[in-house]
């Protein structure tokens, strides 16, 4: 008996040419209204007093990273660092995908004909079929959504399956648990079973593009990034609460995109058509265009808690601080219409230092970028109602580590040669603390963060006058107009001074620890851009 279809698409190419048969009801390209009402009808979500929809994912609030697995085969058993990547037998991956069949038989699902990449000449054509019809909305908003006529043309290369109620064997299947993504880079398929959480379909498209785009020697970047009125575009760097999504959504600049993006021969272009934002303490003063998203019907709002008013708690981290919305970037006011800009004038790299040892803003050579690029540093804190003041360190190379594929010198190289190419100005940027470690001193004011980013981004900057930090070795500005010297020493903003330099000496022994796996694969100026272990200057 055939399978009912409904919506647009290329009948040549239905689901069935991949081995799926004896669905349900197959709807494909449904739009914002036909979903949200689908969600609610079945249960998977609610709609918030303003308009928003929200869903809940159950035991995964975000990624698993330690259950994801990539098909190690003779196509890419010589591409993967596989130090960094888990892998299975393509045997293993042909048991799965066969039992992800069978467990679909009668199931209705929905499908989305998408796209990853917005230069016609890197796009990834990405078909993505879901259980649930919020999953389905969630990743509508954030890859490229295709027009109708394109609709019934399409020809997918790369196809992901997400199936959050099926549960993996491990001892059938090679897996650490009932959760699974599972890659298969030959055949360009990827299945998701076990969670919920809807971040994984968007970052297993980052890893095949992560993993293709290399090869034409385009660079894929874990990075937000904006252009000015002069044509002027930034990329920045950052892991996850350091800042790229607040920091790219400037009202002066005209938004690229706030997450993943890739720099060819052309300049930069956005890997999305969305943006899946975090909304932990958000609020309309401190972000507003990010927060009117939240207002608007077709937001996707994850694991948010709502008030007896059905208005969202931004406040309420009970769930998880892991709360998110997903929205489509024309809800942004500036965003690109193209998705795409020239080449970047300059690189901001994010940290949020929780041991107040790095200063605001740092000028970086090449040598010292490809250094800060593969360290991919950051600092998290343990919870406050735990009262744990310590930092952690976190180390996460090419600020992206999860979603690398192949080794990271092969990126790194990529970008160092993008940056001599095109001349382009590195900042390193510290939105973490200042006067102290995380629970003595203080969230870097944000005011200094923009004002220190104006001045980088509009060129002034480079006319300051600098000094060289003495545990680093990067160029600090003394003094910035508008922005109050003191924080631009981060030594001399501590009560203690001596303890700050213990925290330095400590912080530097992280990073030439971490370093060690990268320095057979540098050469010698990105080994010399390395900090020392010294004592701090009185």
């Amino acid at each position: 008996m055939p399978m009912k279809v409904a919506g647009v698409f290329n009948p040549d190419q239905g689901i069935e040419t991949i081995g799926l048969e004896d669905l349900g009801e197959v709807r494909y390209n449904l739009g914002a209204a036909e979903l949200c009402e689908e969600a609610i009808r079945l249960g998977e979500a609610n709609l918030t007093a303003e308009g928003a929809l929200v869903a809940y994912t159950g035991q995964h609030t975000g990624r698993s990273p330690k259950d994801k697995f990539v098909v190690r085969d003779a196509n890419t058993e010589g591409k993967i660092w596989w130090d960094n990547n888990r892998a299975i037998s393509p045997e293993q991956f042909d048991t799965l995908f066969d039992d992800f069949k069978t467990f679909l038989k009668g199931k209705n699902v929905y499908v989305q004909d998408l796209e990853g990449g917005a230069d016609p000449a890197n796009v990834l054509p990405v078909r993505v079929i879901t259980e649930y019809a919020w999953h389905s909305l969630f990743i509508r908003n954030l890859l490229i959504r295709p027009d109708r006529a394109r609709l019934a043309t399409f020809v997918p290369k790369m196809t992901i399956i997400d199936v959050p109620s099926f549960r993996a064997d491990p001892a059938r299947h090679g897996t650490r648990s009932e959760t699974v993504i599972a890659v298969d880079l030959t055949r360009m398929i990827v299945l998701i079973g076990g969670s919920a959480y809807a971040g994984e379909m968007k970052k297993s498209v980052f890893t095949v593009l992560n993993y293709l785009l290399p090869e034409r020697s385009v660079m894929p970047m874990h990075c937000s990034a904006n252009v000015g009125p002069q044509g002027d575009a930034a990329v920045f760097f950052g892991l996850s609460g350091t800042g790229k999504t607040t920091l790219s959504a400037d009202p002066t600049r005209t938004l690229i995109g706030d997450d993943e993006h890739g720099w060819g021969e052309d300049g930069i272009f956005n890997f999305e058509g969305g943006c899946y934002a975090k909304t932990i303490r958000l609020s309309a003063e401190a972000e507003p265009e990010i927060f009117a998203t939240t207002r608007r019907f077709g937001t996707v709002l994850e694991n948010v808690v709502l008030d007896e008013r059905r208005l969202p708690d931004f406040d309420d981290g009970s769930l998880t601080e892991n709360t998110r919305c997903a929205y489509p970037l024309h809800f942004i006011p500036n965003a690109s219409e193209t998705g795409r800009a020239g080449h970047p004038k300059n690189i901001i790299m994010l940290t949020a230092d929780a041991f107040g040892v790095m200063p605001p803003i740092a000028r970086l050579t090449p040598a010292q970028a490809m250094y800060h690029f593969l360290s991919g540093y950051t600092a998290k804190v343990a919870g406050t109602e735990r009262g744990v003041t310590e930092p952690e360190a976190t180390f996460s190379t090419c600020f992206g580590a999860p979603f690398m594929p192949r080794h990271p010198s092969e990126y790194g190289n990529l970008l160092r040669e993008l940056i001599a190419e095109h001349e382009v100005d590195c900042w390193l940027v510290n939105t973490g603390w200042t006067g102290g470690a995380y629970g003595i001193g203080r969230r870097m004011p944000i005011k200094a963060t923009r004002a220190l980013l104006s001045a980088a981004l509009d060129g002034s900057l480079k006319s300051a006058a600098f000094r060289t930090d003495a545990h680093f070795g990067f160029e600090v500005p003394v003094e910035v107009p508008g922005v109050d010297g003191s924080i631009l020493d981060p030594r001399s903003t501590w009560a203690d001074m001596e303890a700050y330099d213990r925290q330095a000496r400590k912080l530097v022994g992280m990073f030439i620890n971490n370093f060690g796996k990268f320095e057979s694969h540098v050469d010698h100026a990105v080994r010399g851009a390395a900090p020392r272990v010294q004592e701090a200057a009185e």
